[in-house]
C-alpha cells in the first residue's frame, strides 16, 4: 500500500493555489479539517486538497465560509450526502423567470424593443428600463422591457411603467421572503417533510408562478372592479376627454 503523502502548509498551500493564511482561517471557521500535530510541525494530507477544492466550488456558487462550514459538517457526519445536495443547489439556482440581463449595442436595443422613436432610447435610460456605458446598453430585463414597451403602446408612459414595475417588485421581493421563511420554519418544526428537496423544488417552480399568476389576477380583478363601480373611472374618462379638447 502505497504511504499517504504529508504536506507542510506551505506545501498545502502551493498545491492548492491558496495563501497559507486562508487555510488557517478556514480551520478557525470549522471548514477545513484539523491538521496532524507532530512535534511543533503540523502535517496535511489528501482529505484537506480534496476539502480546500470543494471548498473552493462552493464559494464559486456563492456560499459564505460559514454556509461552508455547515455544509461539510453536515457531510461528514454522514447526515448529508453532497451529490444529492449538488442536485438541489441546482434546482435552487435555476430561473424561474427565463429573463437574463442582456448587453446590446444601439440597433439591437430598438429590435429588443420593438419600437423606434425620437428619444425613446433617452427616455428608456431614464426611467432607469435601460442603463448607458458609451455605445453598450444593459437591459437588466427584457422582459419587463417589454411589458414597458406594451404598456406605452397602450398609452401608459415609461415613467409611469418603470414605476409600476417597482412597486411589483418590492411588493412581490417581500411576498417571495415571506413564503421561504414559511417553507423553511414548516421544514425545520417536521411537519414539511419532503424526501427529494431537488424534485420539491422543480416542482415549485411552475406551480409559483401559476399561483402568483392567479392571485394577483384575482387582486387586480377586484381593485379594477372597484375602480369602476366606485365611478372614479367615469370621473378619468371625462377628465382625459377634456384634455384632449
Amino acid at each position: 500500500m502505497a504511504e499517504e503523502k504529508e504536506y507542510t502548509i506551505d506545501e498545502l498551500a502551493g498545491i492548492a493555489r491558496v495563501p497559507s493564511r486562508t487555510i488557517r482561517f478556514y480551520q478557525s471557521r470549522g471548514a477545513l479539517m484539523p491538521p496532524t500535530i507532530r512535534g511543533r510541525v503540523a502535517y496535511y494530507g489528501s482529505p484537506h486538497v480534496d476539502r480546500l477544492e470543494l471548498i473552493a466550488q462552493l464559494q464559486d456558487r456563492g456560499l459564505r465560509i460559514d454556509a461552508i462550514r455547515d455544509l461539510v459538517v453536515s457531510i461528514d457526519r454522514g447526515e448529508l450526502d453532497l451529490a444529492e445536495w449538488l442536485g438541489v443547489e441546482r434546482q435552487m439556482q435555476a430561473s424561474w423567470a427565463n429573463d437574463q440581463p442582456r448587453t446590446l449595442g444601439e440597433q439591437e436595443l430598438y429590435e429588443l424593443a420593438g419600437a423606434r422613436r425620437p428619444g425613446l432610447i433617452a427616455d428608456l435610460v431614464r426611467a432607469q428600463l435601460v442603463e448607458r456605458t458609451g455605445d453598450v446598453y444593459l437591459v437588466r430585463s427584457p422582459a419587463l422591457l417589454g411589458v414597458a414597451m406594451k404598456l406605452e403602446a397602450a398609452g401608459v408612459d415609461l415613467d409611469t411603467a418603470a414605476e409600476a414595475s417597482k412597486r411589483l417588485r418590492k411588493h412581490m421581493g417581500r411576498a417571495a421572503e415571506d413564503l421561504v421563511e414559511l417553507f423553511v420554519s414548516r421544514a425545520e418544526e417536521g411537519s414539511l417533510a419532503a424526501k427529494d428537496f431537488g424534485k420539491l423544488f422543480e416542482s415549485l417552480r411552475p406551480l409559483g408562478n401559476e399561483a402568483v399568476r392567479v392571485v394577483f389576477g384575482r387582486a387586480m380583478e377586484r381593485e379594477l372592479r372597484g375602480l369602476f363601480e366606485s365611478g372614479k373611472l367615469a370621473r378619468l374618462k371625462g377628465k382625459a376627454k377634456k384634455r384632449k379638447g
